[in-house]
């Protein structure tokens, strides 16, 4: 009885497991691309964002959205005012202003503000080869996601040079999720 309470706690442990993204900081990410390169995804968020803890629980807690980052994308989680040292395309940013113990709102890391983002959450895509292919401001439910996901997956956003093909791909788009 012990070892089919231990098997079964294993079991059920993978199974929450396998329901996660599989989150890694984006020097880990730009590294991992090298062995086998692969688009990122990354999520930009703060400490005090509500819509990011929205986001974070409602859409990449959902099991289609989960399944499908980990199969097409790296998952990169990058705190906009923390103090990850990213290395990226030959140079180091950083947060030097960053202030320990702060409530609320903190400095802004300069690799967000190297991605000119426009507020939290962002989610930022990267080629396989890490170079930036866009930012998308603002919450999304899964279903509101679904599309990018699967328009940056599919190299579909390359075709989308004016506003007119991007709501033709909108208005086309079949979800799933």
């Amino acid at each position: 009885m012990k070892h089919l309470l231990l098997v079964l706690a294993f079991l059920s442990t993978g199974v929450m497991a396998a329901q996660k993204i599989n989150w890694m900081t984006m020097n880990e990410a730009l590294e991992a691309q090298k062995k086998e390169p692969k688009k990122i995804l990354m999520d930009v968020y703060t400490t005090w964002c509500g819509p990011c803890k929205l986001m974070d629980k409602n859409t990449f807690g959902n099991k289609k959205v989960v399944e499908f980052v980990n199969k097409h994308y790296y998952a990169v989680k990058f705190n906009a005012e923390g103090t990850e040292e990213i290395t990226y395309q030959d140079f180091t940013y950083t947060n030097p202003n960053y202030q320990p113990g702060r409530r609320g709102r903190n400095a802004t890391h300069f690799f967000a503000d190297a991605l000119k983002l426009q507020g939290y959450p962002s989610i930022v895509f990267f080629k396989d080869d890490g170079e930036l292919i866009q930012a998308v401001p603002g919450y999304k439910s899964p279903q509101e996601f679904e599309i990018y996901l699967k328009m940056i997956a599919n190299d579909d956003y390359a075709e989308l040079t004016t506003m007119r093909a991007w709501k033709d791909y909108q208005k086309n788009f079949k979800g799933t999720f």
